[in-house]
């Protein structure tokens, strides 16, 4: 990003000082043509999938057990490469387990063929009066919710 903001800013010099009738003089600094090349080369180093999978593994700090009301459980495994989960869900009915990947800040899933995803909550948006109040919680839908103790602390990707 550097290398295109030097550039842009020394053409838009250049344009503001023609547009002034002024003639083009040369920059102080004769390297910039070095210095260019030379950051484009350190810039081609870089590896670009190291910042997506950063991204992507903010929700690995939801593995654990997520505890929801009336026996309700959310546990997220990893599941082999990074950003794979293993999700157990535990409701009324009883535990099923799906596979999740993460994308961005929530975890998606595909439940009896209908698409799904945990996302970070409050205990409020949950819309579960026995979670009211709470911070660090996760869920999947309205009525959904699941919550860690350390209330006070919010989780990655909740604002």
């Amino acid at each position: 990003m550097k290398v295109r903001t030097s550039v842009s800013l020394a053409v838009l010099l250049l344009l503001a000082a023609c547009a002034r009738g002024e003639e083009a003089k040369p920059l102080e600094n004769a390297a910039v043509a070095d210095n260019i090349t030379a950051q484009e080369e350190s810039i081609d180093d870089v590896d670009p999938t190291a910042n997506a999978s950063a991204r992507d593994l903010l929700t690995d700090a939801w593995i654990g057990k997520w505890i929801g009301v009336e026996g309700t459980v959310l546990d997220i495994q990893p599941s082999g490469e990074a950003g794979h989960y293993l999700l157990s869900v535990t409701l009324l009915d009883g535990t099923k387990s799906y596979d999740g990947t993460a994308e961005g800040d929530m975890i998606r899933f595909t439940r009896d063929g209908r698409p799904e995803s945990v996302r970070a909550a409050t205990g409020n948006d949950t819309g579960l009066k026995w979670l009211a109040g709470k911070q660090n919680c996760l869920m999947i839908q309205q009525g959904e919710g699941f919550c860690r103790d350390n209330a006070s602390t919010p989780l990655a990707g909740q604002s």
